[in-house]
């Protein structure tokens, strides 16, 4: 299904089977660009079988300027007690650096806040990493607020 967007040159679509090379491409570049490279340890394999799987985890949008692939928003499904209500969680959202200041940014988390307005979500949320006041400062523009009073807790490995 292609979205059209308010740039001319851009759709949104969603991610097929066919697209897990370049999802993780995606992911490579991204987290090479967040100085995390070595922690990527997903392979083709693995999230085919995660986004495409009898079971999907997780969704994944691709963004494309004249039908080439150059954005990618991957997100899934959390739920919030307190609202009663699930919420949408954005794990990866990348745009290639030669693409950026065009808008495809704003354009997809205005797509995945339309999105979870209709699943009748309560909330659209993300991390940022402390250091990227690019991405800080592009977020608070759109009214996006921090979270400074919880602290992310993670187990992983033997203690999981």
């Amino acid at each position: 299904m292609m979205i059209q967007t308010r740039l001319e040159n851009f759709t949104i679509r969603n991610a097929v089977e066919a697209d897990t090379a370049l999802i993780l491409r995606f992911i490579r570049e991204l987290a090479e660009s967040e100085k995390l490279l070595h922690e990527v340890v997903a392979t083709e394999e693995t999230l085919r079988e995660s986004l495409f799987g009898d079971r999907p985890t997780a969704e994944v949008v691709i963004g494309e300027w004249d039908n080439v692939p150059v954005a990618f928003a991957l997100y899934f499904h959390n739920f919030s007690t307190f609202l009663g209500r699930p919420g949408i969680y954005l794990e990866d959202l990348y745009v290639k650096p030669e693409m950026r200041g065009k808008g495809i940014g704003k354009i997809l988390l205005s797509y995945l806040a339309h999105l979870a307005k209709q699943r009748k979500c309560g909330r659209l949320e993300w991390w940022v990493l402390d250091w990227n006041e690019p991405a800080i400062k592009f977020y608070r523009s759109i009214g996006a607020v921090p979270m400074d009073e919880w602290t992310v807790q993670r187990v992983t490995e033997e203690p999981l």
